[in-house]
């Protein structure tokens, strides 16, 4: 912490203050350089690469089936989304049409994701701003969606479930049972947060009016998702570029003029209710037999049902898995819709069983550059709430 001193008068004029990287408040080992006249932000810089795990880099000393596994680590609050993206990515290179029931499959899963996501962004925001109940709730609710995804997956986070090609296993019997029972009682749980927060005369206060971002900075600084639709712009990739069958789903895309941390609140509840729509169609859609995988022998591992013996399958998928595949050099990029904002995967392949090249366009990434616009003129007591808003992982952040 420094302070700017006036040669003549003596008098102290500015202070540099180190916000994070330990900060709680800040959402990860993020840093933020604030200059302070009293308690008003005139410059914030953010400072990230205290995460810095190379992923990008590590994918190309994997074979492709490999590196999915590492996408589960970018944002570790939406795993499933990076796997869906990456996967779509690399079926585009080698052409793999993905089987319909897979692909519904994909969309009901990665929407529960996009819950639970903004379920840990609605409890750990509400806490930021004192509002401790708000967070008990959320991870209640959160709870349940780890349960389905540990019953489809064996695993609650890191769940690598997306393959190339298809899904890893077939889902186990009487699961959409227990996705019913979420997306009937669901509902009435975010009424209740909203009964807590909406008309809560503290939170409004802690959010209207403040960080403001227009729709032309939003536009012009690439910001996505959740963010750039709060300030009125009605940009969504599953609209605008579907992808694994989202063009057969009815769902609206909220937005809001406002373009405060309360529009940003309001827009996400408003998103899982759209969410659960999804799920919905998605589970009467999904057929009650057929692949799960596409055929294509060398690239995907078949059905274990069609394989001679356990071992067998075990030792075919080991195969794949470590020695990988080949596709033709060529390059794609491929983004979806993460609970963030838009998620792209650019693959090169150079034709051997290794990316050449994997760049990822984290939308965490390119909204954090919109928090100097929110928080400069605002107190400092703001600058929690409007990193808060901006719903930043800094897992992709770094990467």
């Amino acid at each position: 912490m420094t302070t700017t001193v006036n040669t003549v008068t003596g008098a102290a004029q500015t202070m540099v203050l180190n916000m994070g990287p330990q900060h709680p408040s800040t959402h990860g080992v993020l840093r933020v350089v604030l200059e302070l006249e009293g308690e008003t932000v005139i410059r914030a810089r953010p400072e990230i690469g205290y995460l810095h795990t190379g992923i990008e880099k590590s994918c190309e000393a994997k074979t492709y089936s490999q590196v999915i596994t590492l996408t589960d680590r970018l944002d570790y609050l939406a795993p499933l989304s990076n796997n869906l993206c990456y996967c779509l990515a690399v079926e585009k290179l080698i052409g793999l049409e993905v089987p319909k029931r897979a692909q519904y499959i994909r969309v009901l899963l990665t929407e529960l994701t996009r819950i639970g996501s903004h379920l840990v962004w609605l409890g750990t925001h509400a806490i930021d701003l004192g509002a401790m109940s708000v967070l008990l709730y959320c991870f209640r609710e959160r709870e349940e969606i780890l349960k389905i995804f540990e019953m489809v997956s064996g695993q609650r986070m890191m769940t690598s479930y997306f393959r190339i090609g298809g899904l890893a296993l077939e889902p186990p019997p009487g699961w959409l049972k227990v996705v019913e029972r979420f997306v009937a009682m669901f509902p009435g749980r975010v009424q209740e947060y909203e009964d807590l927060l909406t008309q809560n005369r503290i939170w409004r206060a802690r959010t209207r009016g403040i960080g403001m971002l227009s729709a032309a900075d939003a536009i012009a600084m690439g910001v996505s998702g959740p963010t750039l639709r709060a300030s009125g712009v009605a940009y969504d990739v599953r609209k605008t570029f579907p992808y694994s069958s989202y063009e057969e789903f009815e769902f609206d895309v909220p937005t809001r003029t406002e373009s405060d941390c309360y529009a940003r609140y309001l827009l996400r509840v408003a998103e899982m209710r759209e969410s659960l729509k999804i799920i919905r169609q998605a589970m009467t859609k999904i057929p009650a037999e057929g692949p799960i995988r596409a055929e294509a022998p060398g690239i995907v591992p078949p059905d274990r049902e069609k394989m001679k013996t356990e071992m067998e399958a075990l030792i075919y998928h080991f195969k794949i898995f470590t020695e990988g595949f080949s596709p033709p050099p060529g390059e794609v990029y491929q983004t979806i819709e993460s609970p963030r904002g838009e998620l792209g995967f650019y693959v090169a392949s150079d034709g051997s069983p290794r990316p050449w090249r994997v760049k990822v366009r984290a939308p965490s990434f390119v909204n954090l550059q919109a928090l100097p616009r929110l928080v400069e003129g605002r107190l400092i007591a703001d600058v929690v709430t409007c990193i808060g808003t901006i719903d930043i992982v800094l897992g992709e952040v770094d990467r």
